[in-house]
């Protein structure tokens, strides 16, 4: 089957599951802004989703497209390394000022994969999962926090600025990553004609920017909140 033999094929594959994991940037962008404007919102999503079918199904299905995702830049890139030396992503007219990270995005998706497994053990690990094994608070900071309060756990662990600058380091591998991700599927889904190439690579920019100073605003706004304990913000 050409999707799975193909070099065509598997960067197609490769490029739709990117796509589908920046739509849950998106959604969770949203969730966590809710969160600073609204905590009380915030842990209503969080008990909504909690450990039912359809969440856990949507975590079922978001994992398998990271595990998709990875495995075949993996295969792509060593392909393209035997193939034409350091050019992994063969795209042949792509913009120049794309070069480093299109020359670096393997190693970018491992260093957002290693703040992955950071966030995931933060507060997937101690909100879902913990549910999922039957209970229903956990020790956070010294004190039992109910698994659906989502805000609490966000509040607890950007208040501590070893976290937030390392969330803001993953912020920025995480803009490289999609500032040529983005691009480059719309690029390999067909998108690319010669009015819109550029006009793509600027809206890549522009998307990539916004989700991660987003996300940026999101832990620095709970920083400064736990410096004044909430009070003064």
């Amino acid at each position: 089957m050409w999707l799975l033999n193909s070099s065509i094929g598997k960067k197609l594959i490769m490029s739709i599951s990117g796509l589908f994991l920046i739509l849950f940037l998106v959604f969770h962008l949203c969730m966590n802004i809710a969160a600073v404007f609204s905590e009380e919102a915030y842990n209503m999503i969080c008990a909504f989703l909690g450990s039912n079918w359809y969440a856990v199904a949507g975590t079922l299905v978001l994992a398998a497209g990271f595990v998709i995702h990875i495995v075949y830049a993996i295969i792509l890139t060593l392909q393209n390394r035997k193939a034409r030396g350091n050019d992994r992503y063969a795209v042949n007219t792509r913009p120049k000022h794309v070069e480093w990270s299109s020359k670096n995005m393997l190693v970018l998706g491992f260093i957002i994969l290693g703040f992955l497994v950071l966030h995931f053990a933060q507060f997937w690990y101690k909100m879902m999962f913990t549910e999922l094994m039957g209970h229903h608070e956990i020790e956070l900071g010294g004190k039992m926090v109910g698994t659906t309060e989502g805000a609490t756990f966000i509040k607890y662990y950007f208040s501590q600025l070893w976290i937030v600058i390392a969330y803001l380091a993953w912020y920025v591998a995480l803009w490289f990553h999609l500032t040529h991700g983005f691009w480059s599927a719309l690029h390999t889904i067909g998108w690319n004609n010669t009015i819109w190439f550029n006009r793509w690579k600027v809206v890549s920019d522009v998307f990539a920017t916004v989700i991660c100073l987003g996300f940026a605003f999101v832990t620095i706004a709970f920083y400064l909140k736990s410096l004044c304990g909430g009070a003064c913000c």
